[in-house]
């Protein structure tokens, strides 16, 4: 008789507030197997995987582990029967030592105090089994990123996981780094442990993965093995065959003799290895990559958030350093963060007061602020932007997030910037959102703006651009015109290197 799969999830649905996230479900991993699982944004991966471990309930379905039925749905349930997570995020301690985060909040004790002998010694154990060279006595801020990703693995290991999800694990790790791991992910599998891998990097689904679940629109698209299916397949499955409606490219702005706005030349700074392209007047680029390619980090130099190391800028020919924002700001360059909760917006300082934010300084008297001067900014602003808002001085945090969405947007245009950089303009807001940011793009790009637009949203994002820019471990490697992208399909392509 076979043995009983390690994972098997059957029938799963989970919906949000009415909102189905999951509709019938089905996924399974084999002991001593590496199954991919895929999907685009909003697909249910992460879903899926919450439900397996304990952070969510399933609306309706079944979950078996080796063959036994899991009725309680917890964290330590889940835990307990020997399901492990390494987080794309990591959920180290960096101050405590690599022994202290492997036994955290489990520390073995003798006589009623914390043995730590017993505890570097167990972790020493841990890491030799799966063949892991770090002292347990170090500490993890002193670690590479890549001991960082071990040391998390052998945590999840210590609590004798037999399944081990692995988030996006390469996104941090440079080439020789994600070697290692996948020599890691080979020794774990031969010791029998089911190892789910999500991601979104095909050459590493092929070269470490048996077989792939593909998840879309929270159904299930595809399983197969990887050697019955193309990595073209398993990108238009994922992507889609025909563009959003989102998608429809609106007219584009003749700038083919226009001259270099903004030139970035070959800059480097953390997370980005090289970077070099330019935008002009009128021109919307788009920058497209995986995750850990390094495109919020690029934005970033752009700003003068982190320090340009190499390489440099130059707006309208000229040379532009950047020691900090306040510096870009004078160069006339705007910056569109990635976060607009933490990094955009004050949440509970008004809508009137988060939009007039950056151009407080001009709007001095003796001084004092002008009253009379920020309501009059502030209000055309948000008639311009079409931000729904009962009352100006309400909190942002009250509004929906494509309001505010809206309002960081706009406070940056209040500065009347030469270019803008939009870090994932168009994330976490609704449909009609999406178009009307869309729009304003496109509209800022007619009054002679550039505008460099990063986006994991191929629609919105093709919808958008003149031209793409591939980035991929910190470097620009293509530079790719609008008609030769027609479908999320081609954009994927490139952006994976698979592009004929």
């Amino acid at each position: 008789m076979p043995a009983p799969a390690a994972v098997r999830m059957t029938g799963i649905r989970k919906s949000f507030d009415g909102v189905t996230v999951l509709d019938d479900v089905e996924f399974e991993v084999e002991a001593a197997e590496v199954h991919a699982l895929a999907g685009g944004n909003g697909a249910g991966k992460s879903t899926l995987m919450k439900i397996l471990q304990g952070v969510y309930q399933r609306d309706a379905g079944r979950v078996e582990l080796f063959g036994d039925p899991v009725t309680a749905t917890t964290i330590q349930a889940a835990r307990a029967a020997g399901i492990g997570m390494v987080f794309q995020e990591f959920s180290l301690i960096p101050t405590l030592t690599v022994a202290q985060n492997i036994f955290l909040d489990d520390e073995p004790t003798r006589s009623g105090l914390i043995d730590d002998a017993a505890m570097r010694a167990r972790s020493a154990e841990i890491l030799a089994r799966i063949g892991v060279a770090i002292d347990p006595g170090t500490e993890v801020g002193d670690l590479s990123t890549a001991q960082w990703q071990l040391t998390e693995i052998a945590k999840a290991l210590r609590q004798d996981a037999r399944v081990l999800i692995m988030d996006e694990p390469t996104a941090s790790l440079a080439k020789h780094e994600v070697d290692s791991l996948f020599e890691l992910i080979a020794r774990l599998k031969a010791q029998g442990i089911a190892v789910i891998y999500i991601s979104h990097r095909m050459d590493e689904v092929y070269r470490i993965a048996d077989r792939i679940t593909i998840l879309r629109n929270g159904r299930n698209l595809l399983t197969a093995r990887l050697d019955q299916v193309t990595p073209q397949e398993i990108v238009a499955g994922i992507a889609g065959k025909e563009l959003a409606a989102a998608g429809a490219r609106g007219p584009r702005v003749e700038i083919a003799d226009a001259p270099p706005l903004l030139e970035v030349q070959d800059v480097r700074a953390p997370g980005v290895e090289g970077a070099t392209f330019d935008v002009r007047a009128g021109e919307v680029v788009g920058i497209a990559g995986l995750m850990g390619a390094g495109r919020t980090e690029l934005a970033r130099a752009l700003f003068g958030v982190t320090r340009i190391t190499g390489g440099g800028l130059r707006m309208h020919g000229s040379p532009v350093s950047l020691d900090s924002p306040a510096d870009a700001i004078a160069s006339g360059i705007a910056l569109i963060p990635e976060d607009r909760r933490l990094q955009g917006l004050v949440l509970d300082h008004s809508v009137r007061e988060n939009l007039t934010l950056p151009v407080l300084t001009g709007m001095r008297r003796w001084g004092l602020l002008v009253a009379d001067r920020i309501r009059s900014v502030s209000d055309e602003l948000i008639e311009r932007f079409h931000i729904a808002v009962a009352r100006p001085d309400a909190p942002a945090r009250l509004l929906s997030g494509g309001n505010q969405q809206k309002i960081v947007i706009a406070k940056w245009l209040g500065t009347d910037p030469e270019v803008l950089v939009m870090d994932e303009p168009t994330a976490g807001v609704d449909v009609g959102t999406k178009s009307e940011i869309v729009r304003i793009v496109r509209e800022l790009a007619r009054t002679g703006k550039g505008i460099v637009v990063i986006s994991s949203e191929y629609p919105e994002l093709i919808a958008m651009c003149d031209r793409f820019l591939i980035m991929r471990a910190g470097r620009i490697v293509d530079s790719i015109d609008a008609d030769s992208i027609q479908t999320e399909v081609d954009l994927e392509l490139a952006v994976q290197g698979l592009a004929a």
